[in-house]
């Protein structure tokens, strides 16, 4: 998510801006600060006059009407006198799909941006919020040429800092209702919500309301209220296997083998579920090797996690993506972490061999394949523990 600017005064001047296009694919905190400015500037202005005008279209006839109720917006004296606040909400036609294409549409946008360059802004604010906007629009660069944009991009599994970012919001929204959570808890709660920010928020009011009078939110807490959505779900098994949890593990292995017999989910197969152990193991070794050499040390929070990884020189990791700790998702790494202490190094390099020749016989056996990823499992994990 990317951190507005301030659009409440212009560039060149000390006067409040006149219009803010709030945008973006990240549609929680699109409202979110939408509402919260609209509230700022009517607080602000005073009076009884603002406007908030619904701006979605389902068809290019609907987009037309409410760019025409725009204009009839803008041009409308506040009947009391003084100043109003337009807010044109959830505009869902200025980003790149059908109806944001055709030739009316983008004509009356076009028109529309024209007419905000010449408007004559006396006591009149104007606030959009939309969606994803394509930034090759007349609309956008009017908005742009103002540096009035403030725009929002959903987090996603593939940045590579999305836990910082999602634990950074979980705090924010916490001690705002007055809670504080430990690392371990934090740590937790990010990796079950995933890079999912209204779910987070939903979350976060969910255990404001479960810890009552309490201030501080634990672990324990995190583990009963907390559900594990569907990207925290998809690590699941590699995360059993790291937290050396067999009766976890197999109940994990069970449920995904089910949905690959019932084809719940096509992208899933059983050679892809062993490379996910397979990188689950390699990780651990990986984490091993950087806390015996120095090179890491062990923390409870991940963005001091993450501010080691990002001192780490380059230059110093293999050329090998598979074995360059640089290379993999640092969350994982952070994960991998905390499970560690877990293995000791020769038993995650038995695991590997156990895994190759699981490898093996999936590929070139006529095996079940649920009971050779089931014996693996129980092997590496059912490894006798020795203090690590």
């Amino acid at each position: 998510m990317a951190a507005p600017s301030d659009p409440t005064t212009s560039p060149d001047e000390s006067i409040p801006a006149p219009m803010v296009l709030v945008c973006g694919d990240d549609d929680f905190s699109v409202k979110q600060r939408a509402r919260a400015l609209y509230e700022q500037w009517c607080s602000e202005l005073g009076g009884m006059d603002h406007e908030v005008l619904d701006a979605t279209a389902s068809n290019v006839g609907e987009a037309q009407q409410k760019i025409a109720k725009l204009h009839a917006a803008l041009n409308t004296l506040p009947f009391f006198g003084g100043a109003k606040v337009v807010w044109f909400q959830n505009c869902n036609f200025l980003g790149e799909d059908r109806t944001s294409s055709s030739t009316s549409v983008t004509s009356a946008l076009a028109e529309l941006a024209e007419t905000l360059k010449s408007f004559r802004w006396n006591g009149v604010r104007l606030l959009i919020s939309a969606g994803k906007p394509d930034k090759r629009r007349a609309i956008f660069k009017a908005f742009e040429k103002q540096k009035t944009v403030e725009l929002f991009a959903a987090l996603t599994h593939e940045d590579k800092d999305w836990a910082g970012k999602a634990e950074s919001e979980a705090i924010r929204i916490l001690r705002a209702a007055g809670k504080e959570a430990d690392d371990e808890a934090l740590a937790e709660l990010v990796n079950r919500v995933g890079p999912n920010l209204r779910m987070l928020a939903s979350e976060c009011e969910k255990l404001a309301l479960y810890t009552g009078q309490r201030n501080t939110i634990s672990l324990s807490d995190i583990q009963l209220c907390v559900s594990r959505q569907k990207i925290a779900r998809a690590f699941a098994l590699a995360e059993a296997l790291g937290d050396r949890d067999l009766s976890k593990l197999l109940r994990t292995l069970d449920e995904e083998l089910w949905e690959i017999r019932v084809g719940t989910d096509k992208r899933k197969s059983e050679i892809g579920l062993l490379y996910g152990l397979i990188s689950k193991v390699r990780s651990l070794l990986m984490i091993k090797e950087l806390l015996s050499n120095g090179s890491l040390k062990l923390c409870r929070d991940y963005n001091s996690f993450k501010s080691q990884l990002d001192r780490m020189p380059a230059s110093s990791m293999p050329t090998d993506r598979r074995f360059n700790p640089l290379a993999f998702h640092s969350f994982v790494l952070f994960q991998a972490m905390k499970q560690a202490a877990n293995y000791r190094t020769e038993e995650l390099v038995e695991a590997m061999g156990i895994l190759l020749e699981a490898n093996r016989k999936l590929v070139s056996a006529d095996l079940d394949e649920a009971l050779v990823l089931q014996q693996a499992a129980f092997r590496i994990v059912g490894i006798r523990r020795k203090a690590a």
